[in-house]
């Protein structure tokens, strides 16, 4: 018999290197599961097929190939210059009809229906123009699209297609939604069905006031210009406004909600009765969050913060027609309440310091609420449910870790995509009461049993205050207690964001930085999510400081373990973190010795309208917040090593931010290092990845 130490199995790895964490795909989600109206069954997208699964045989086949199908479909020219669509948009490819026998596809542009009996499939469409946004009516008759800047229904059994909107232009959108609607409200479609299949609410968005910046693509002979219709703080927003029309054409309706140019639009939901739809509206600054009855311009609930109203998509509204689930932050957290339709009667379902995270599902029936939240541990994230009387509560979730749930709709069964920082993400079908049915997808440990995969430990410290932060913590390949190591600070720190939880990661950048020689060290500072309301809103119309101060604590606690060189720390992040890494070392310039900003915020007066505005304000009421909130206004206090990483086309943070950082840091006389890379988004992707990461790599090793 062998035996071999913990020592000697690591070493019988191998260790994760920059290319393997440039192209290690990352752990997915249970949204991609699209169950059929009857619960039985659900399909999936998988290496270019559609399969199904049957729970009752607990088996999986494949259905079609969508590739064969692609093959007859009409593809869209590529656009001459490029669209500044917002990756946050969301498009239903594979829809369910009622009965439940066949399937609605979105395959290259084009419409396709597939019956599951014979699994023959046939186009509904065949046009070189791309059919957008496609929605099968409730009964199942009619496809709603749009093409271009219209809204369109087409007749399924005849084909017969009705254009229900006429005066688009370039700058008049009916049914697509603006570039700052879906990124900052997530909000990812701009037209609904009412549940009679009568009437379609659509979205109308007058861009023209839109500021415009200049992106300019300059991979060819000759540079193209690309402008994006992008509102930065304090500019005009979208004029909106919410439509109803007939599903045979006809003239729109138009709602009575107010004047476009102080509030958005946020959510749209129909009444059960099809009677009207319901808009949740905020005001610009969004402090006051209304739904109002769009028919009537009845107010039905009101919402309100001293700092900022945050949205969510727990809205559920009951087929009795007389009431609703709602959440609300209006204690401190968010919670759930059983609400009247009038808004004059409500109950509140749960309480206590910790955050509901979302709605799994209802059983009206049983009138059970399902949903997901952090009580256990703001590290995790469970499954509960309990009754419309806030009684019966009852945790379905076992394992420690992270549950994310995708729920049948009549919530008999729900998929389970659970991972910790010891398990790979494995998927399994439970029962409503929590009892596993089966394996969809075990873990898969190939990664694990091939690379070495060093521990990551959860660190609990406290403020001066009495706070109680969470910090991640990921020792050097090899550690030695006795040894001093250089250590980077991984940040983010904004808002609607935590990084540290008892989720599985697998094989990161910070693997790889780990493997080394580095000490990874990452503290969810206040203003992270997770925590409540008040926590959150400590960042309110300030950005930098509070986080700065936390994160100061973190490292002091770092260097109080004793193996970090305090003359070798580093700080690294990316969009806001590439914020908090340029705030950090400028305004705590003898505690970083290097520092890689990435796509960094360097003034919130570049930044869109709706996230900027939501935390800090209007520039005009709040001059002073914006100007100590800016790294521009600190380039001369730089000591340390600093590099810049920016993709030039980036339509989030725009590359305008690091270009005037480079303009403040020269004129300061102070020395960087920058990394420019050629795509047209937020992210760094493909063999940019690896480069980028090996950029990285190289510049703390020299300078730490």
């Amino acid at each position: 018999m062998v035996c071999l130490t913990a020592a000697a199995l690591a070493a019988a790895k191998k260790p994760v290197t920059m290319d393997v964490a440039a192209s290690a795909r990352r752990p997915g989600g249970a949204g991609e599961v699209r169950w059929a109206p009857d619960s039985k069954s659900f399909v999936w997208k998988e290496s270019g097929k559609l399969r199904s699964y049957d729970l009752a045989s607990k088996s999986g086949k494949e259905l079609v190939s969508l590739d064969e199908i692609g093959k007859a479909a009409h593809k869209p020219p590529r656009p001459a210059v490029f669209e500044w669509e917002n990756r946050r948009v969301r498009e239903e490819d594979v829809q369910w009809a009622k009965d439940g026998r066949s399937l609605l596809l979105v395959v290259d542009g084009d419409l396709f229906w597939l019956d599951l009996a014979t699994l023959k499939w046939e186009p509904l469409t065949a046009t070189e123009v791309a059919e957008r946004d496609p929605k099968l009516s409730p009964d199942g008759s009619l496809v709603s699209f749009r093409r271009g800047n219209e809204l369109y229904v087409l007749e399924r059994q005849s084909k017969k297609v009705t254009r229900l909107t006429h005066d688009a232009t370039d700058t008049l959108w009916n049914g697509r939604l603006d570039w700052v609607y879906p990124e900052e409200l997530d909000l990812g479609t701009a037209h609904w069905w009412s549940p009679d299949s009568s009437r379609i609410a659509y979205l109308q968005f007058d861009v023209s006031r839109l500021h415009i910046y200049p992106h300019a693509d300059l991979a060819g002979i000759r540079a193209i210009f690309e402008p994006q219709r992008y509102p930065s703080a304090g500019t005009p927003n979208s004029d909106v406004r919410l439509g109803v029309v007939a599903a045979g054409g006809g003239e729109t309706r138009w709602m009575d909600l107010g004047e476009p140019r102080e509030r958005l639009l946020a959510r749209v939901n129909w009444t059960p009765d099809s009677r009207s739809p319901l808009v949740q509206k905020l005001n610009r600054v969004q402090d006051r969050l209304e739904l109002v009855d769009a028919g009537s311009a009845r107010l039905v609930l009101r919402e309100t913060s001293k700092a900022w109203v945050n949205l969510s998509d727990d809205l559920r509204l009951l087929k009795d027609n007389r009431q609703m689930l709602w959440s609300s932050e209006r204690d401190g957290f968010r919670h759930l309440y059983l609400v009247s339709l009038d808004g004059r009667q409500s109950k509140q379902l749960t309480r206590g310091e910790w955050a509901l995270e979302s709605v799994a599902g209802v059983d009206e029936q049983a009138r059970l609420v399902y949903y997901v939240s952090g009580e256990e541990s703001p590290l995790e994230r469970h499954l509960y449910r309990v009754d419309f009387n806030g009684k019966r509560r009852e945790k379905l979730t076992r394992a420690a870790g992270v549950h994310s749930v995708s729920m049948s709709p009549d919530a008999r069964y729900y998929m389970d995509t659970f991972s910790s920082l010891t398990q790979p993400s494995s998927r399994t079908l439970c029962t409503s009461d929590g009892r596993e049915w089966a394996v969809f997808r075990a873990a898969d440990r190939k990664l694990g049993e091939e690379y070495e995969i060093l521990p990551t430990e959860i660190v609990t410290f406290k403020a001066a205050d009495g706070a109680v932060l969470y910090a991640r913590l990921i020792k050097p390949a090899g550690f030695d207690p006795a040894k001093k190591y250089p250590a980077i600070v991984m940040v983010y720190g904004g808002p609607h964001s935590q990084a540290v939880q008892n989720r599985w990661a697998g094989a990161t950048l910070d693997q790889a930085l780990a493997h080394r020689g580095f000490v990874i060290w990452q503290v969810d500072n206040r203003g992270s999510s997770g925590r409540g309301h008040a926590w959150e809103a400590k960042l309110y119309r300030r950005f930098g400081k509070q986080e700065l101060e936390d994160q100061e604590t973190g490292v002091r606690h770092l260097l109080a373990l004793g193996f970090v060189d305090p003359k070798r720390l580093g700080i690294h992040g990316w969009s806001y973190g590439g914020f908090l890494t340029l705030y950090s070392m400028l305004n705590a310039p003898d505690l970083f010795r290097a520092g890689a900003a990435g796509a960094p915020v360097t003034d919130w007066q570049h930044y869109d309208t709706i996230y900027t505005e939501r935390y800090m304000g209007l520039p005009e009421e709040n001059a002073e917040g914006y100007k100590l909130s800016s790294p521009l206004n600190q380039a001369a206090q730089l000591k340390g090593k600093l590099m810049l990483l920016h993709n030039i086309g980036d339509d989030n943070v725009l590359f305008q931010n690091t270009f005037r950082m480079m303009n403040a840091l020269t004129r300061a006389g102070k020395q960087f290092e920058l990394r420019i890379y050629p795509q047209k988004a937020h992210g760094v992707t493909g063999p940019e990845r690896k480069h980028m990461y090996e950029a990285l790599a190289a510049f703390f090793e020299q300078n730490l």
